[in-house]
């Protein structure tokens, strides 16, 4: 990766050093993350800019995909999250959006419902992701386990 001395690379930049390297090695996510030392999930959303790594676990990382000091460093950044963290225009990202326009209002309800008036939390969160055979065609299981936090009344 090609950096100007006056522009360290960000979060995005090594983002990009992390996909690159990954193709050339033929890695998967699986693998890095046993580098990271957390659950692929976490440790995808991570490599991509959106957790923040240790110097420990970037390094690791840094020295399985062969990624320069200036990268490495870049990991330990602060992460980017939010809109501008994520490609809406990606089909796999427009289809998940269109879940949530089409079945948020009902997990919103049944939510409420069960627990009360409050959210489901993306800070105390895990997620996993399985493939699930099936005779019609392979299905996605994503699972979505956040604490639920209750709105507070003062």
């Amino acid at each position: 990766m090609t950096v100007t001395p006056l522009t360290p690379p960000d979060r995005r930049d090594a983002a990009r050093a992390v996909l690159a390297a990954k193709k050339r090695l033929g890695l998967r996510w699986e693998k890095i993350a046993e580098a990271v030392g957390q659950s692929t999930e976490w440790a995808t959303s991570a490599l991509l800019g959106q957790q923040t790594l240790t110097a420990d676990q970037a390094a690791s990382v840094g020295s399985l995909l062969d990624l320069d000091g200036e990268v490495v460093e870049a990991l330990t950044l602060p992460p980017v999250r939010g809109a501008s963290a994520v490609d809406t225009t990606d089909p796999l990202v427009y289809r998940l959006t269109e879940v949530v326009q089409v079945y948020g209002a009902t997990i919103s309800e049944l939510v409420r419902e069960e627990f009360g008036d409050g959210i489901v939390s993306a800070i105390d969160f895990e997620m996993a992701l399985e493939r699930v055979a099936d005779p019609k065609g392979d299905r996605v299981q994503i699972t979505l386990n956040g604490k639920f936090l209750p709105y507070r009344v003062f």
